[in-house]
């Protein structure tokens, strides 16, 4: 999707009959085509191959000789039984980018597992330090996983261009799952890493910055980040609390970490006293981060998403015009 968004002329292959998996994941349905399916697969053109049969298989190298990238996402070996895996489509195609997009890898112990991004998202660790501190684990409300590789994928594929104009020659790219979701772990990775200190779910809090999280106020949430001491006394200056900026337990990040309860509470009921809207307008203009928890709907309806222009309106030739998620710069060509 992304790199049809930049220009790619892009032909998605698909089962014969049924199709992609995702065009039956609904309700809602937008005629026959599922919402779902629709929010990710923009400027894709369609086909239908049955890659089991010699003539489909045919069909896949003939395009492959003639395409940049081929990206393909069977657990590994798959195509290889079909002769389609990499080594086969080098043969007619050496200048190809071949991308694979896997749930564990090319090889090793889970290699031979479908990959979902919720069961992904559950190895990886991720869902671990999801959810409310005293609470369940909980999945992201998005395949964040899924779509995380995507994104790698898409820089691994430009990288792989760039070679090939170079060389003249292509190369395999391995993507998978577990893979990206572990390298989105970052600081909580790293932290185990270094101190050996197992990782936590935090709720909307953040482990080493404090304050960092979602306030409950009169009618709603808002989120405010103060991420250096400056910024903290710029809060408790909006807050009406300034000598609470001046204590010593709360002078430095460290110390409001080592103090987190304590502060958290003040802090807390004195959210409570306003409503979102008040403390929008409150800390509007400052330098601290803020924002309200918005639903979808007001997501989606906020001046800064409108300005953005992240809503595409689109026409599509089942299901008529529609509306999905996106951002126009990347159409814009």
């Amino acid at each position: 999707m992304i790199l049809g968004d930049l220009g790619a002329e892009i032909i998605k292959v698909e089962r014969p009959g049924a199709g992609d998996d995702t065009r039956a994941w609904g309700p809602p349905f937008v005629g026959t085509e599922s919402a779902y399916f629709l929010s990710v697969n923009r400027n894709k053109k369609s086909i239908a191959v049955n890659l089991k049969d010699p003539c489909g298989a045919r069909i896949i190298k003939d395009l492959a000789y003639v395409c940049d990238v081929l990206i393909e996402n069977y657990v590994p070996g798959k195509l290889a039984e079909m002769g389609l895996g990499y080594v086969d489509i080098r043969e007619v195609a050496p200048h190809i980018v071949y991308c694979s997009i896997t749930g564990y890898g090319q090889t090793g112990p889970m290699s031979q597992r479908a990959g979902y991004d919720s069961v992904a998202c559950a190895v990886s660790g991720l869902m671990h330090i999801t959810g409310p501190q005293d609470g369940d684990p909980v999945r992201p409300g998005v395949a964040m996983t899924d779509l995380a590789t995507g994104l790698y994928s898409h820089g691994a594929i430009m990288a792989g261009l760039l070679q090939k104009e170079k060389t003249g020659k292509g190369l395999h790219i391995d993507c998978n799952l577990l893979s990206s979701q572990v390298a989105c772990l970052t600081h909580i990775a790293a932290n185990y890493l270094t101190g050996r200190k197992e990782a936590k779910r935090w709720g909307t809090a953040h482990e080493s910055i404090v304050p960092y999280q979602a306030f409950e106020t009169k009618d709603g949430y808002l989120v405010v980040g103060a991420g250096n001491d400056k910024q903290f006394s710029i809060v408790c200056k909006i807050l009406s609390l300034p000598a609470v900026s001046q204590e010593h337990r709360y002078k430095t990040n460290k110390l409001r970490v080592q103090n987190r309860k304590e502060l958290i509470a003040v802090l807390c009921a004195r959210f409570l006293d306003k409503t979102t809207r008040d403390w929008l307008q409150r800390f509007e203009g400052s330098s601290v981060p803020y924002g309200p928890i918005n639903s979808i709907q007001q997501a989606l309806s906020e001046p800064q998403v409108i300005h953005n222009d992240l809503i595409l309106e689109m026409d599509h030739p089942t299901a008529g015009s529609i509306a999905v998620p996106g951002s126009r710069s990347n159409v814009d060509r």
